[in-house]
């Protein structure tokens, strides 16, 4: 039975959340002059022969290029994906057809705001770039298109999980053995991005996807995980049931790091019983 629709167990439960909660939060930090950060959360539920089934879609974006170039294509980015999904994804669903493959629109949509970007900058002499991650729900489901260095991460019976990877020089060194976790997290060169949207035409989109079957979603800028652990991360996540009380203490807790760059959190609670809750362990990986 979908998660949405559970009946309530005989059984004594601990009080649970009955339905899907987002909070979301964006700050410019402690050293940057300007946030080139842009997120996006939209939750609403789709009819379809079979009752209403739940659709969010949250995205995550960090600009890159200065002031005016990194927070043009972080917008443009949130913007073109959007319009893209919801055209191609909510429309056809609301008219009773069944949507396209749903990666290969996801897929679709991160190229299409790529040759938007890309178009842009040469037309203007700009450098613009941005990561992107994007997030979209839909029943029982949650499918990935990431680019770059912005981070989803689920939150479950097994902890707290990494569910993509990131595009960066350091990422492939530490992939390789070459260097520490710990090395990593202070290495001169960690923000050198090989892959970033509106900054090559060949771009490669990673696209997954895996089963709910977790209680938190935590999508965020480098801005947040490379100020915060991850047992910090997973223990703040616990800390409060409201999504939006979690992201603004992720986001305090960040500013009190050092609040070094742009942070912008999205939190998605989903509904959850005593067996899925939240974790305090710490695993690494990506599903697909």
């Amino acid at each position: 039975m979908p998660f949405w629709k559970r009946r309530p167990s005989k059984k004594p439960l601990p009080p649970r959340r009955r339905g899907i909660s987002f909070g979301l939060a964006s700050d410019i930090g402690r050293v940057r002059a300007s946030n080139q950060d842009q997120v996006l959360a939209s939750l609403t539920f789709l009819p379809t022969p079979g009752g209403p089934i739940p659709l969010g879609l949250f995205m995550v974006a960090d600009g890159m290029g200065g002031h005016a170039g990194g927070a043009r294509a972080s917008m443009r980015a949130v913007e073109v994906v959007a319009a893209h999904l919801f055209r191609e994804l909510l429309l056809p669903v609301l008219h009773g057809y069944p949507p396209e493959a749903i990666q290969d629109a996801l897929r679709e949509a991160v190229h299409e705001a790529n040759r938007r970007i890309l178009n842009e900058a040469r037309e203007e002499g700009n450098d613009m770039g941005t990561t992107l991650t994007s997030v979209l729900l839909l029943g029982e489901r949650c499918y990935v298109a990431h680019v770059g260095d912005s981070r989803l991460y689920t939150c479950g019976p097994e902890g707290l999980r990494c569910r993509t990877r990131d595009h960066s020089m350091v990422a492939r060194l530490l992939e390789m053995g070459q260097i520490s976790a710990e090395e990593a997290r202070h290495h001169p060169k960690r923000n050198y991005l090989y892959q970033s949207v509106g900054q090559q035409e060949a771009l490669e989109v990673e696209i997954t996807s895996f089963p709910l079957d977790c209680s938190h979603l935590l999508l965020c800028s480098d801005g947040l995980w490379g100020s915060l652990t991850d047992e910090e991360m997973a223990s703040l996540l616990q800390s409060t049931d409201d999504p939006q009380e979690a992201c603004d203490r992720l986001v305090e807790r960040a500013n009190e790091a050092g609040g070094e760059d742009n942070i912008s959190v999205i939190v998605v609670a989903l509904p959850v019983v005593q067996a899925s809750a939240c974790a305090t362990i710490v695993t690494q990986g990506t599903s697909s």
